[in-house]
């Protein structure tokens, strides 16, 4: 690492990721273990036959936990060889997990409309962490819109408040997209009710003010953006 480079900066560096899983080999997740955001999942993928995609999967229990609960075709990428061939090992023996070295950047390995949905902790704000985050956010947010079936949703778990993520999501693709909110503190079984419903979305205006009316200024939630890809919404904006 240089001296003029900020940790949170390399988040978006594949020498960071290789580095990282070579010095640290137990199980991390970032920001929401399957429990807690299970319900939600459950939601917006209701058939356990659908194929989701997990971006920059690291070395989370994340995906297991989608097997566990029965879904039956789980693919996880990462840009770092190092824990996908950790990964691979790992799950050896379970055909439901599948794991592949992958930028999310570029995705050519997959076909157009090849998954029901795509899960992303925390990918898209690593990204946005370090430089042409524009651009390479973008281009992440354009496959991820290529690989998804008609109808088929992006979930967003982000530290990004709605007056940032909503500009990005978009200026990049056409969504239809619902905001849910989970408390940071709910990593796991929640022990205790939370504040929030999390399968029930919240009030949304161009602006983000009605976010903030219902769960008031820098409430300690992460966010959720369930963005469905709608074809016809696309169709709208390119017409002359």
């Amino acid at each position: 690492m240089t001296s003029s480079e900020t940790p949170t900066q390399s988040y978006s560096e594949k020498w960071y990721w290789d580095d990282r899983y070579t010095n640290e080999s137990e199980p991390f997740d970032w920001y929401q273990k399957y429990p807690s955001l299970a319900p939600l999942i459950n939601l917006y993928v209701p058939h356990r036959n659908q194929r989701v995609l997990v971006v920059g999967c690291g070395n989370s229990a994340f995906s297991e936990g989608m097997v566990d609960d029965g879904y039956e075709d789980v693919v996880s990428i990462d840009i770092s060889s190092v824990v996908i061939d950790t990964m691979v090992k790992k799950y050896s023996d379970r055909p439901q997990l599948k794991y592949l070295k992958m930028d999310v950047r570029d995705m050519k390995a997959f076909e157009d409309a090849s998954f029901d949905a795509v899960i992303d902790k925390g990918t898209l704000d690593s990204i946005l962490c370090g430089s042409n985050s524009r651009q390479y956010s973008t281009q992440m947010l354009e496959e991820v819109w290529r690989v998804l079936k008609d109808k088929g949703v992006y979930i967003l778990i982000t530290y990004g408040a709605p007056n940032y993520r909503f500009r990005l999501l978009d200026e990049s693709c056409s969504w239809a997209t619902k905001l849910h909110v989970i408390d940071k503190s709910l990593t796991d079984q929640p022990s205790e009710t939370p504040k929030w419903e999390l399968t029930k979305p919240l009030p949304l205006d161009a602006e983000g003010s009605s976010v903030e009316s219902a769960i008031g200024k820098s409430p300690d939630v992460h966010y959720i953006y369930v963005c469905i890809k709608d074809e016809s919404l696309k169709m709208e904006a390119d017409a002359p």
